[in-house]
């Protein structure tokens, strides 16, 4: 097996096709034919099903794909680790950030990144732990940070965490339950689930329980903080989000935070990365700026109503 097989195997299933992945290789079409067909015959088994709607892996192609994606990547780090050991500043990082991340800890840590790697590529994917997590064992993301699930992560991976967080409760304008003072006073209201993982409601179904509170109406589902805020200014859902949207400019336009007086404790903000391989300096970098932002954010734990 070459790694110029794993290269062109790589480029048709990300490409969808023979000619595309030629192209962006920039090789000729036959070539890249010709070195599929060789590491098909050495495997033993086809990689592609070709039909007139295009190609496509088969069960045994999808086997080698997460094999030959971690390889990939693995030579990617091990490449960019020697360069920047050598003092270039290029290369690529990956990192995967919740909307926490990227709403109090990316301002801070971006414009430090660039400068000390200014021809380092920086690749973001916006999510969660439980959606990310594949990825990160995979090597196709360096680190993730943001919160975790409700179970422990994996002992494949290191846990850092950089800061406890709270939450705040968030009405569209207007609503009339603005000036409600406690939870027990929303009784009645409707919810958007805010729950980290799969688990629909995790989040806000202990709080209400833990204080003696009947469980909370969840009447829609929303796949990110941004569908919630959207669905709560254009309804009179309740939400309840991580306290760094105080200071969102969207949030501030379009909502209103109800000062309750329980406090209302969130997941926990972390960083972690696979145990077994160490960052390359430019992502090590990249980590240890976010570490700053984390000991330098704004103080948030101010009253609800502010």
């Amino acid at each position: 097996m070459k790694l110029n097989q794993i290269r062109d195997v790589l480029a048709v299933h990300e490409r969808g096709s023979i000619r595309a992945a030629a192209r962006h290789i920039g090789i000729a079409q036959p070539a890249v034919s010709r070195s599929i067909r060789e590491l098909e015959h050495d495997l033993g088994v086809a990689l592609f099903e070709r039909s007139a709607r295009g190609i496509t892996l088969t069960p045994m192609g999808h086997l080698f794909m997460k094999r030959a994606s971690a390889v990939h990547n693995e030579l990617q780090q091990a490449r960019d680790e020697i360069d920047q050991h050598r003092g270039q500043t290029t290369g690529l990082v990956r990192v995967g950030l919740s909307t926490v991340a990227h709403l109090s800890l990316l301002p801070g840590a971006l414009d430090r990144f660039r400068a000390r790697y200014p021809r380092v590529t920086l690749k973001i994917q916006e999510g969660l732990f439980p959606a990310l997590e594949a990825a990160l064992k995979e090597g196709a993301l360096d680190f993730y940070a943001g919160p975790l699930a409700e179970t422990p992560a994996p002992q494949e991976f290191v846990v850092e965490t950089l800061f406890e967080n709270m939450r705040r409760v968030f009405c569209r304008k207007g609503h009339k339950l603005a000036g409600a003072t406690s939870l027990a006073a929303l009784r009645d209201a409707e919810w958007i689930s805010t729950t980290v993982t799969s688990n629909q409601g995790a989040e806000l179904l202990p709080l209400f329980e833990g204080l003696g509170l009947a469980p909370p109406i969840i009447a829609l589902h929303a796949p990110s903080a941004l569908s919630m805020v959207l669905a709560a200014a254009h309804s009179d859902l309740l939400v309840m989000l991580p306290e760094q949207w105080l200071d969102s400019p969207l949030t501030r336009e379009l909502l209103d935070c109800i000062p309750v007086v329980e406090a209302l404790p969130g997941a926990p903000i972390c960083m972690l990365h696979r145990a077994r391989l160490p960052l390359t300096p430019a992502a090590e970098y990249l980590s240890d700026m976010l570490r700053r932002s984390a000991l330098n954010r704004p103080n948030l734990h101010r009253g609800a109503g502010a």
